[in-house]
């Protein structure tokens, strides 16, 4: 069985409103979801620490979606954990206070959704981040939360998914 681990951002949790959303549609799927409850660790280096000892024997494929904070967490943590997939909603690149300011993410699938009109990380620094990467980029009409665009994220989600899923049989099937 195949896993998602959803890492909530700093002002939100495990059972945000992005997660809620996400959530059933890798379920339906036959996707087991994890969402581990950050909320009591500021520090983000010690929510990728708590992330990396979650995901220690999970099945895969495995596809890490963070938002905010918990993009810069899916982020670290993709370099140790190899994850077949990657979701990046408005991640926390670019700012002062985080021990890396530009990590690259790992992962053979990666997109990253950013808003327009996010105050938070502005949509400069985002692109910014994701052309030195070169990494998918779709920039939406939304601020930081992007709860205004859920239908778009799912879309977005359910691309990946698949993505991983017809790499995986082709790995298996060769």
């Amino acid at each position: 069985m195949a896993t998602v681990v959803f890492c909530h951002g700093k002002e939100s949790g495990p059972n945000g409103t992005k997660i809620r959303y996400l959530a059933p549609l890798a379920e339906k799927r036959g996707w087991k979801v994890l969402a581990p409850d950050f909320s009591d660790l500021p520090d983000p280096e010690a929510r990728v620490d708590r992330l990396l000892a979650a995901c220690g024997e999970l099945a895969r494929p495995l596809v890490l979606v963070g938002s905010s904070m918990g993009g810069y967490v899916a982020i670290r943590a993709s370099g140790a954990l190899r994850p077949e997939g990657l979701l990046l909603l408005a991640p926390a690149v670019g700012l002062p206070g985080y021990p890396q300011r530009a990590p690259r993410p790992r992962a053979e699938q990666i997109a990253v959704i950013h808003g327009w009109g996010d105050d938070v990380i502005p949509a400069d620094i985002a692109i910014d981040w994701a052309r030195s990467h070169r990494l998918e980029l779709h920039l939406v009409d939304d601020v930081h939360v992007l709860t205004g665009r859920l239908e778009f994220l799912g879309d977005r989600f359910e691309v990946l998914l698949t993505a991983v899923e017809n790499r995986r049989r082709e790995v298996e099937c060769p």
